[in-house]
């Protein structure tokens, strides 16, 4: 198999999360805004994340099982609302969310291996 084949899903799927994270969680910074408002930008900006998970989760599907994918999205999700908190609502992350997606990051782990 190609790498890409193990690298695409993961890009397609960290670029999804980045579209899905702005979806839920960007009109936070804009509360004056009207929900219905707020609630169609969020369908027009979760259609892309759609037009990027699907395809990752198909393709991904040739080389990774079901729950390795489902992991690195959860993962790839954690990741990428750590860093949405921090720079774009500005909220400070403590030791308690280090250790907790440390014990998610275990997790995964012990669904990678093949014992």
């Amino acid at each position: 198999m190609p790498v890409s084949a193990y690298l695409l899903p993961i890009g397609m799927l960290l670029a999804s999360n980045v579209f899905m994270t702005l979806a839920w969680y960007g009109h936070l910074r804009f509360k004056e805004t009207p929900l219905f408002g707020v609630i169609l930008a969020a369908w027009g900006i979760a259609f892309v994340e759609y037009c990027l998970a699907v395809p990752a989760n198909r393709w991904g599907g040739t080389v990774y099982t079901t729950a390795q994918l489902k992991t690195m999205q959860e993962v790839i999700t954690l990741l990428v609302f750590a860093g949405f908190s921090v720079v774009y609502l500005k909220e400070s992350l403590g030791w308690n969310h280090a250790v907790g997606f440390a014990l998610i990051a275990l997790g995964a782990f012990f669904i990678f291996q093949k014992w």
